[in-house]
């Protein structure tokens, strides 16, 4: 979403999965004067790997704050991202929502984003979720932040005594493309990320899921290199 940021010395709580949209979204707050408080989730991912890129990114990039948060949603499964036995897709973006949406994954982590701000006394949560290059989650979509920025304005004692809340979103409208050239020019490391959703112990992506394939596909038209490793 397009909001103007909140006072420079203000707190924020970042979502950081480790990936190169997340690692971007916090290049962005952070260059806005954000202190930067910095949320993983551990929710049973079999790319587990994202989690030490998240570590490794939150440093590099001076986050005030990192933390990881374990939740068990391989207990419910339903998404080939936390129930093994629900084949990976590798053959290319199809039409619909795919495999790998895992249910109600960003729902559940703007919650906890939420909870974390209230607690911060921070008016401002940072998600990197993007609309244009990306595997069709409903849950990246703009309607969804603006519903749930909505939710939050009416859950909490925060916004109930003044201090209402922001979801931003600043890659929502951006290609692959241009977030990298973004990223870039703010001097992020995309090497420190892992995007692959089975990625290696030493976060060697697999280059065939389709979240390497939008990786990928997005150096290529920034006319930059790729600097992933990926498996051989």
């Amino acid at each position: 979403m397009s909001r103007p940021l909140s006072e420079a010395s203000q707190r924020c709580v970042v979502l950081l999965s480790g990936g190169l949209d997340s690692a971007t979204t916090l290049a962005i707050a952070r260059a806005s004067g954000f202190a930067c408080h910095c949320l993983s989730v551990d929710y049973g991912q079999r790319h587990r790997s994202e989690l030490r890129a998240a570590a490794a990114v939150a440093e590099a990039l001076a986050a005030s704050e990192h933390r990881v948060l374990r939740l068990h949603l391989e207990d419910f499964g339903g998404s080939a991202l936390t129930d093994e036995t629900v084949a990976l897709p590798v053959n290319g973006l199809r039409p619909g929502v795919p495999a790998t949406y895992v249910p109600a994954r960003n729902t559940v982590m703007l919650s906890l984003a939420l909870a974390w701000a209230e607690v911060l006394r921070s008016q401002d949560v940072f998600i990197g979720v993007n609309a244009v290059d990306y595997s069709g989650y409903p849950d990246c979509r703009p309607e969804f932040i603006a519903a749930f920025e909505r939710l939050a304005n009416l859950a909490t004692k925060a916004t109930v005594e003044g201090s209402p809340l922001r979801i931003h979103a600043p890659l929502i409208d951006l290609s692959k493309a241009q977030i990298i050239r973004r990223g870039l020019d703010l001097g992020l490391d995309y090497s420190l990320t892992v995007s692959c959703y089975q990625a290696d112990a030493a976060g060697r992506a697999c280059g065939v899921c389709d979240s390497c394939r939008l990786r990928r596909a997005g150096f290529a038209a920034a006319g930059v290199v790729d600097p992933t490793p990926y498996t051989p």
